[in-house]
Parts: C-alpha cells; structure tokens; sequence
C-alpha cells in the first residue's frame, strides 16, 4: 500500500484523496484551515469545499506538514498555483530528497512567470516530479465519476508509480512523457474558459464560444511549443480535453465567473468571499506577461487579462478580436 500525503484540504486534494483510497493507496491530508481537518477527522466530511460527499474513513486530516509527509511514498500537491512555491519551501527540510512530487495545480506563477514543474525544480531539485491535469472536476471525482486525466513526468520510475497509486475503477490516468506540455494546457484553458463564459454571458452564441474555444487552442499550442512542449500534447486530455469541459461546462469556477462579468457583474464583487481559487484570474496576466516575453501573439488571452486586470471594457475587446485581420487559419 503507498501512504500519499495530498497537500491542500480544498475540494481538488480530497477529491484526490478519495481516488487514491479507491485505488488501494493510503492517503493524509495537509489542510491549512482547523476546521477543515477537524471535519475531515470527525465527521469524514469536507463540508466546506465538498459538500455532501461522504469520505472513507481511513482517509486522515492534519494541518501539520510534517505529520503529513512522515513516512509518505509520494506527495500529491494540491494547493493553489500562486502559493506551491512558499509550500514547497516549507516542504523541502521536510522530505528525503528522492520523494516524488506529483503537481496537481494549474497555472502559471505570477510573479516569477515560471510553470509549477519550474517551480518545484528550483525549490526541490532532486525529486522526481510527475503533472496531474486534464478534464477532471473534483465533485465528480469525489463522487466516482468516470474521469480520465493525463499524468505527465520525464521520470521512468515516478510516473509509472504515480498511475498506480491513483488509477483504478473510474478514474483512469495516462501517462504522457510531455509535463510542459500538460502544464501549459492546464494554465491557458482556465483563461480561455474566463472568455467563453464572457462570450455566454453577453449572449453572443454557441458559434462565439466554438471559435474562442478553437482559436483559443491554437494560442495554447503556441506557448506550449514555445516552451518546448510537444504540439501533439495539445489534442490529448490536458489539453482539448480540459479545454473542452472548462469552456462549455457551469461547474467550472473560472467559466462561471466569466458568464457573470458577461452579465454586468464586478469583479471584486464576484471573487469576495470565495473560499475556492478561481485560477484563471492570475493566471491570465501570467500568460499575457509570458507570451509577451516569448514573442508568441495570444490575443484572447490579452483580452481577458486587460478586462480582469487594467480596467477594459468587454465590449471593447470583443470589438478588438472581432476587427483583427483575417488570414489563414
């Protein structure tokens, strides 16, 4: 049996958890929040993030990082993409050096502009790592939904290791060799997923959001190949899989929010009092910044980071992609 720490008590980490004890594997869960754990621990509930899901027994909550990691085989790391570094600082004195690291976040660190893979690198730089991503809501997951995702790592030992933990019954992870790849894919659909909910939200219709989707992909393909990902990556589960579920679906928080900034809504009105990360809000300024840095055009994400971040009006940019030149597909 492997005993996995599952870093971060939000609905993603339980979820996880609830998959590896299905696969036979022993899981702990790091939660910041007291309340969170002391649930977990006594009513095998996660009320506050998974409501109504009822929890195997033998999955433990702890807000001590250590007890978390004593003894674990593999650590899943589930926290929010802008706070992995400063949980991996605290980590690192706490693991034997050849742990592996499984990254389950999805985005791009804003201020440094590095990927979570990059960021773990440096931070840890002996751990193997493998990417969780792909499309996978984790109320589904916790309620044994079929879900297929991709778990993507370099590593010949790690990822094979990282199947079998959490791979079992309904949740099916395939294994790729490409982790910018999955990486890149899991940080641009949640951006794009913020537009087509935009796009939902003003009413412009079913073919609006299909173009945004597919011309979305190709600015994904675009960073992704940039940073040294394989463009065939981009047709599998992490990317148009992802792409597709986040952009089309009421579950997903980022397209949500957008559906309800189409509709008139403030942002700061929308995300006070979320207990949930809406991960696309950072992450388009970070894709935005990079793709900047890279010299690689993505004008919908630029439009979604200027109407999030510097104060644009929606109609605007909707003018602005909608009086771009035409040319070949």
């Amino acid at each position: 049996m492997k005993r996995l720490a599952v870093i971060g008590g939000g609905a993603w980490g339980t979820a996880l958890a609830l998959a590896a004890r299905r696969a036979g594997s022993q899981p702990t869960i790091w939660a910041r929040d007291p309340d969170v754990v002391a649930a977990i621990n006594r009513q095998h509930e996660n009320p506050a993030f998974l409501p109504r899901i009822r929890l195997d027994q033998a999955i433990a909550a702890t807000a001590d990082l250590g007890a978390a990691t004593a003894g674990a085989d593999m650590v899943l790391l589930a926290v929010p993409a802008q706070f992995l570094g400063a949980v991996l600082a605290a980590l690192a004195p706490l693991l034997p050096a050849a742990t592996p690291l499984l990254l389950c976040a999805k985005g791009i660190e804003t201020a440094t502009l590095r990927t979570m893979s990059e960021v773990a690198t440096e931070t840890v730089p002996n751990a193997p790592l493998g990417v969780l991503s792909g499309p996978s809501f984790a109320a589904e997951v916790a309620r044994d939904l079929p879900t297929a995702v991709t778990i993507a790592s370099t590593d010949a030992e790690a990822g094979p290791a990282f199947v079998a933990a959490l791979g079992g019954g309904r949740f099916r992870p395939y294994l790729s060799q490409d982790p910018v790849g999955a990486e890149i894919g899991g940080a641009v659909k949640n951006v794009l997923a913020i537009a087509c909910g935009i796009v939902t939200g003003r009413g412009l219709g079913d073919n609006a959001r299909a173009a945004l989707i597919t011309r979305g992909l190709a600015e994904m393909i675009r960073l992704g190949v940039a940073k040294g990902a394989r463009p065939e990556t981009f047709a599998g589960l992490s990317g148009l899989g992802d792409l597709v579920l986040t952009c089309n679906a009421a579950q997903s928080r980022n397209f949500a929010l957008g559906t309800a900034l189409g509709e008139g809504g403030r942002l700061d009105e929308l995300l006070s009092g979320r207990r949930s990360v809406v991960e696309g809000v950072a992450t388009a300024a970070a894709v935005t910044r990079l793709a900047a840095r890279l010299g690689i055009e993505m004008p919908i994400s630029a439009a979604v980071d200027a109407v999030l971040h510097h104060g644009a009006g929606i109609d605007a940019m909707i003018e602005r992609l909608l009086t771009r030149p035409l040319r070949r597909e």
